[in-house]
């Protein structure tokens, strides 16, 4: 037979072996990073059925290497995959940009065309009155979907460039207000003071 001549040759020995590892572990690790966001945001469904076949693969790209102890190539595919693994979770993550994000912004200037601009764009914004390192300030604070988070930093440094912002994940919101359904639109300030008459 053709297979067991092909898996006991030095080709498949020393470049299809260390290959294929690469490629397991590059896959067990991005669905563990992905798992390990998707438990911290409360996936109770989605997480152990990628945790299921996070270790699947690995145990298949393990055994492999428990099978030729002598390949160092085999050891180094395994710890370049779990490097690009991570890359790739991360890189995935990313794109899908799931669930929503607390926003602070410590505006340089006064806020307030940009409160009502982010508000006529059906973002809830928060005002609160701080004192920094300048004076008095508002802090700006806000909830929302990930997704959107490029678009109202836009808005953002359109508005009042080089503001100060933080932002962090969070697991639930509830009762807030959230921007609609509505299809994100590109901020352009001319054409918006234009419709102000300014």
């Amino acid at each position: 037979m053709v297979f067991p001549e092909i898996v006991n040759s030095e080709i498949f020995t020393w470049v299809i072996l260390p290959i294929l590892i690469f490629i397991s572990r590059v896959l067990d690790v991005s669905i563990g990073t992905m798992r390990l966001i998707f438990v911290s945001k409360g996936y109770k469904i989605l997480a152990p059925v990628l945790g299921f076949f996070e270790v699947l693969i690995w145990l298949v790209a393990i055994g492999q290497i428990m099978q030729h102890l002598d390949n160092f190539l085999c050891y180094l595919a395994y710890g370049l995959g779990f490097a690009a693994g991570n890359f790739v979770g991360i890189f995935l993550e990313e794109k899908m940009s799931i669930g929503t994000v607390i926003i602070r912004v410590i505006p340089k200037k006064d806020t307030t065309k940009l409160i009502n601009y982010l508000r006529e764009q059906n973002y809830g914004v928060s005002a609160i009155n701080i004192e920094g390192m300048t004076g008095k300030v508002k802090m700006l604070f806000s909830i929302i979907n990930r997704k959107e988070l490029k678009n109202f930093i836009k808005i953002v440094n359109m508005f009042n460039p080089n503001s100060f912002y933080t932002i962090e994940d969070i697991r639930a919101a509830k009762e807030g207000y959230f921007k609609a359904g509505k299809k994100l639109i590109s901020f352009n300030p001319i054409n918006h003071l234009r419709r102000k008459g300014k």
